[in-house]
């Protein structure tokens, strides 16, 4: 349970799956906030949920703790993530964060994937290079729990123009990538997501949020 100073309970504007968003982290949707791992991990949860079946089970959005756990924790994570059945997805999407320790933090987003028809990982960073470190460490554990090429390729990504929209960046670079790959194009193409159409994803997650909220004075609060 969330508090604020002065010990009011904060308040829980939606539950969805496994996330639990409160105001303050959907305040976080207004700029020039960056997101924090409960938008980001709702944001995956709720593309995951979105794909037809045919396509959901060959897709896996990994939460921002469980690829923090991937990359600090190594051959260590393999029986944790074996239910997700990983080795057996098309397209796994992970958030990758500067933070060095296992808990929640840092100050970088960016987007690392597996796909399996390029036999390896993709690495998207909207401030290029700044999380290549962390990227290469997540792929080589990821790559030997799939038993895969470990290799982590650096690929154009749309860039940031400020210091805050790091993480719409990931959420729009996963959704995109997703629907481009169900496509069959190897050509990516992200030229569609320029500040303008982050700007304007942030406003459409947050009435994506009000919709699903079940409790109206809870969503007319944000």
């Amino acid at each position: 349970m969330s508090s604020f100073g002065d010990g009011r309970i904060e308040q829980v504007v939606l539950s969805y799956g496994d996330s639990l968003l409160r105001s303050s982290d959907v305040t976080l949707l207004d700029a020039p906030h960056w997101l924090n791992d409960n938008i980001i991990g709702f944001t995956f949860e709720f593309l995951a949920l979105s794909l037809a079946p045919s396509r959901a089970e060959r897709v896996a959005f990994l939460s921002p703790e469980v690829s923090q756990f991937i990359k600090c924790c190594g051959n260590e994570a393999k029986e944790f993530l074996q239910p997700l059945e990983l080795p057996n997805k098309d397209l796994v999407l992970l958030p990758v964060n500067d933070n060095a320790g296992s808990a929640a933090g840092g100050t970088h987003w960016s987007l690392l994937a597996y796909l399996r028809r390029f036999s390896g990982f993709l690495h998207f960073d909207s401030a290029p290079g700044t999380n290549a470190p962390h990227a290469n460490r997540m792929a080589k554990n990821l790559g030997m729990l799939l038993g895969g090429n470990p290799h982590c390729q650096e690929e154009k990504a749309p860039v940031q123009h400020n210091s805050y929209d790091c993480g719409m960046y990931v959420v729009c670079v996963a959704e995109a990538l997703c629907e481009q790959y169900f496509l069959g194009d190897n050509n990516l193409n992200f030229q569609n997501i320029t500040p303008q159409y982050v700007t304007q994803k942030r406003k459409e997650w947050k009435e994506i949020i009000r919709g699903l909220s079940s409790d109206s004075k809870a969503s007319s609060d944000f």
